[in-house]
């Protein structure tokens, strides 16, 4: 059987710049271990890079979108049309994301796979009609072999327009009305843990639409049970078409040596596959914050990712992982313009 793209090796982190990077940690003027977090992600952004004083000059932002056919069973607060209507406040700059990537000076790219919008043709908009949303998957699956192959393409097409354009640091936003209910469905079959706990408001539920969103999750999960240990086809069943593409995206950008920082609840779902799909792409994975979706915890828990934020967040969009960007150039800044003792003509700690 041959070997998908996806299966293919990751690019190794470069050991050798991790102790040298390591090594200069240590010859810096302040206590070793003062700066925390910040220290450890320098020696990694460093080992990622290959050069012992990384830099993240360089940024780049895909939006993924898709509709979810799930929305029928009635399980979001906002119409199927927000979807669409959020691609063109995308590209005009109004959303969130966009006045990040305008502060952060880093490039914007928005892909639609797939809405419920007819005949959508937004300027600046990738439009790449893989179908018109997801099937609904309390009735069969969310999406057939061939589209979501053509989602995880349409990720590593991405990181390959990143790569290109010498970004050295990847971020993957979404955007799709429903999406909270196909990713706790997605993480609950996973984790085999159960839906009360991974199931939350997403973009506004009350208590009793958080109880029957998981009913439908619960549905779901019972319709699809038998293949819940094929993480690929669990994907392809419960997934989106913008949870593929970015767990496409996840693994191509391990595979060509991008550094990734994860966004929220639905991006570390896709996150989870991708690791479950190949598990070498963990070690390119950094993770922006914490957010308020109550399954975020238990996902982060088992990448055992460190966030760097936890502001209580429930956007989307990739807005939180760009909030958490001025804080790695900062540990990049630290990590490589800092004195040493030496150059400091500092007195080192005593042997």
């Amino acid at each position: 059987m041959t070997q998908s793209w996806w299966q293919n090796p990751c690019k190794p982190i470069d050991a050798h710049v991790v102790e040298q990077a390591q090594a200069r940690q240590q010859q810096l003027t302040k206590p070793a271990g003062s700066l925390g977090q910040l220290e450890s992600l320098a020696v990694q952004l460093a080992g990622m890079q290959g050069q012992i004083k990384p830099s993240l000059a360089q940024v780049w932002i895909a939006i993924f979108a898709g509709d979810h056919g799930v929305v029928a069973e009635g399980v979001s607060a906002f119409p199927q049309e927000v979807t669409g209507q959020m691609l063109h406040n995308f590209v005009t700059g109004g959303a969130a994301i966009s006045v990040l990537a305008r502060q952060l000076g880093a490039s914007l790219e928005v892909v639609d796979l797939g809405t419920v919008t007819p005949s959508l043709n937004l300027p600046g908009v990738r439009h790449l009609n893989v179908g018109p949303g997801t099937t609904n998957f309390v009735q069969g699956p969310a999406m057939s072999a061939a589209q979501g192959e053509l989602a995880l393409q349409a990720g590593r097409d991405s990181v390959l327009r990143a790569k290109a354009d010498g970004a050295q640091l990847f971020i993957g936003g979404e955007m799709g009305i429903g999406n909270t209910t196909a990713a706790s469905a997605l993480a609950c079959a996973l984790l085999d843990c159960p839906v009360v706990h991974l199931t939350g408001p997403g973009t506004g539920l009350n208590a009793a639409g958080v109880n029957h969103k998981a009913e439908v999750i619960e549905r779901a999960l019972a319709l699809h049970s038998a293949q819940r240990g094929d993480a690929l086809q669990t994907l392809f069943n419960l997934g989106g078409f913008e949870i593929a593409a970015l767990v496409g995206a996840y693994l191509a950008c391990a595979q060509e040596g991008i550094a990734v920082l994860v966004d929220g609840f639905i991006c570390s779902v896709a996150a989870l596959v991708a690791v479950r799909l190949n598990p070498q792409a963990r070690q390119w994975l950094l993770f922006g914050h914490r957010g308020a979706e109550p399954g975020h915890r238990h996902v982060l828990e088992t990448l055992s990712a460190e966030p760097l934020l936890d502001l209580g967040l429930r956007l989307g969009e990739g807005s939180g992982a760009a909030l958490a960007v001025p804080l790695l150039r900062l540990a990049c800044d630290l990590h490589g313009q800092m004195a040493t003792f030496a150059e400091a003509a500092v007195a080192d700690r005593p042997a």
